[in-house]
């Protein structure tokens, strides 16, 4: 048995597509809480939505985690706006206090409600953030944070409410927390011992495998730009 006390489920949130910008790419990022048991299958909650399935969903990212506890500090960054006032200004699924993404390993295995969920890999921001939060760097700002939350992928499926404790069941890669990982992705990015031991680590995702091998074969770190920027033209406001 691990000795961990379960963490409550502080808000369940699910999201309809919607324009994100001025060309009408539509996305899920506006999320809002939801009372009573959602199901939860191998590819998300019934009703929530993602605009672009290449990067967003699918059974690796079936589900995202952001800490309510990060809340204060974005709020003494760029202000106590009204998008932090309840949880969901950041995309998430599942909001808690007490999970943090040095508390959490890939590999872990959270039972919530009817359903077992297991961290599979950090979330990487894209420049959908800049235009949800009106400013230009946000996703640059959380990926340089660390306080990037986490994914899972669903090992069983069943009803979810909010209200629901997530009992921690089984660890098994905890040296690998997610903030180890976003160190070693963002910080320390040629640090060859640890790229080795994250292209080895199969229970990530492939593409995660992947970056890890490529910066080895070529001692390169890949572009970000694309994926925090997006389009160049400024956010409005």
């Amino acid at each position: 048995m691990i000795d961990r006390q379960p963490t409550a489920l502080d808000a369940l949130l699910l999201g309809s597509l919607s324009p994100i910008d001025d060309r009408g790419t539509l996305s899920g990022i506006v999320k809002h809480p939801i009372g009573g048991a959602v199901l939860l299958s191998a590819t998300g909650f019934s009703g929530d939505h993602q605009g672009d399935l290449k990067r967003h969903g699918g059974v690796d990212k079936a589900v995202h985690h952001y800490p309510r506890d990060h809340y204060r500090a974005w709020m003494d960054e760029i202000g106590s706006i009204p998008l932090l006032q309840q949880p969901g200004a950041f995309g998430e699924n599942l909001s808690t206090l007490g999970l943090t993404e040095s508390d959490v390993a890939v590999g872990d295995r959270f039972r919530l409600g009817g359903a077992l969920l297991e961290v599979s890999q950090g979330r990487q921001p894209c420049w959908k953030l800049n235009r949800r939060f009106d400013l230009p760097d946000m996703a640059r700002r959380l990926q340089q944070s660390g306080r990037t939350g986490w994914y899972y992928r669903v090992i069983e499926g069943g009803p979810v409410s909010a209200g629901d404790r997530m009992h921690l069941v089984e660890r098994r890669h905890p040296e690998w927390t997610i903030a180890r990982l976003w160190y070693f992705l963002y910080v320390d990015t040629l640090n060859r011992e640890a790229l080795e031991e994250i292209s080895n680590l199969a229970i990530l995702p492939s593409s995660w495998r992947d970056y890890a091998a490529k910066r080895l074969q070529t001692r390169r770190v890949e572009d970000w730009s694309r994926r925090l920027d997006g389009e160049t033209a400024p956010v409005s406001g």
